[in-house]
């Protein structure tokens, strides 16, 4: 199953069998005092510095989040939208808990967008999922409801199953529903990341849906972060993840070889080129600083 994003002059395939898409997950002020206090402050330079660096780093999406303390995102979310569509030409991730806000943002947006996100809560399925078919757009679905994530993968797959049957009632195709298995420190719970591959591997046998994953997730609180998260993206795309939300620049690499592995790269194009241009980012780096 496909699911296609747009700008005016771009589109963006993902699916199944197809080289992974990915979203970048910079433009997130969570984490970020440095983007947060920039957003509080209507300052929208750095924004446009991150969605230009990821895209560089070979982000095919990117996901835009300006939900910081003391920020309006009615009104700075548009804003932001506005701002990365006139530094670099990718499809848009948008996002926020607002729906007020992703409505703002959404008017603005030219092209097909992905609203991050819905869930099974009775209140989003109601708020969330007319605006994604009023704008036309795609969404994700989070595999959690009132009670929270559950803790079985057969328990997020029904409430996968709840959401894609209240997106059809209200118009939005199955392919324009992308699903989150949703990922939990092992750190915690040993279990958690089987409990996300099955969640996976069952949305991807039962729906044939496109699916998202915050893979970073799973490493949180452990030491050599990167390691895990490169390890569980293998893992997870087999599974069935087709675009993931990530830290571009550091675990291209890794997909790209996943990809490669999987019979994604016809001759190895793909990872090929990828290495040839670190390559040569590197020499030019090296040279700009001797």
């Amino acid at each position: 199953m496909k699911t296609i994003l747009s700008t005016p002059t771009k589109q963006v395939t993902i699916g199944d069998q197809r080289p992974t898409v990915l979203i970048g997950e910079r433009i997130n002020p969570t984490g970020k005092a440095k983007l947060s206090a920039a957003l509080a402050a209507g300052d929208l330079g750095l924004v446009a510095e991150l969605a230009r660096a990821q895209v560089v780093a070979g982000a095919d999406i990117l996901d835009v989040n300006v939900g910081a303390p003391g920020v309006d995102e009615v009104t700075l979310l548009p804003l932001a939208v506005q701002r990365v569509m006139e530094t670099v030409d990718v499809p848009l991730c948008i996002d926020s808990d607002d729906p007020q806000a992703l409505r703002a943002a959404l008017s603005v947006y030219r092209g097909k967008a992905i609203v991050n996100s819905v869930n099974g809560q009775e209140e989003r399925l109601v708020t969330v999922l007319p605006l994604v078919k009023e704008y036309g757009a795609a969404v994700i679905g989070l595999v959690m409801d009132d009670k929270g994530i559950p803790p079985e993968a057969e328990q997020r797959v029904a409430i996968a199953g709840r959401i894609l049957e209240r997106a059809q009632q209200v118009g939005i195709a199955a392919e324009d529903v992308i699903f989150d298995p949703l990922a939990l420190t092992v750190g915690t719970d040993v279990r958690t990341g089987l409990v996300t591959l099955e969640t996976a591997r069952r949305i991807r046998d039962e729906f044939g849906v496109n699916q998202t994953l915050g893979a970073s997730n799973i490493s949180f609180g452990l030491p050599e972060r990167d390691v895990i998260n490169w390890a569980f993206l293998t893992m997870v795309i087999q599974a069935g993840v087709t675009c993931p939300v990530v830290n571009v620049e550091k675990v291209r690499a890794a997909i790209l070889a996943t990809d490669l592995l999987l019979g994604r790269d016809e001759y190895a194009m793909r990872y090929i080129r990828a290495y040839r241009q670190r390559q040569a980012a590197a020499k030019a780096e090296g040279k700009t600083g001797a």
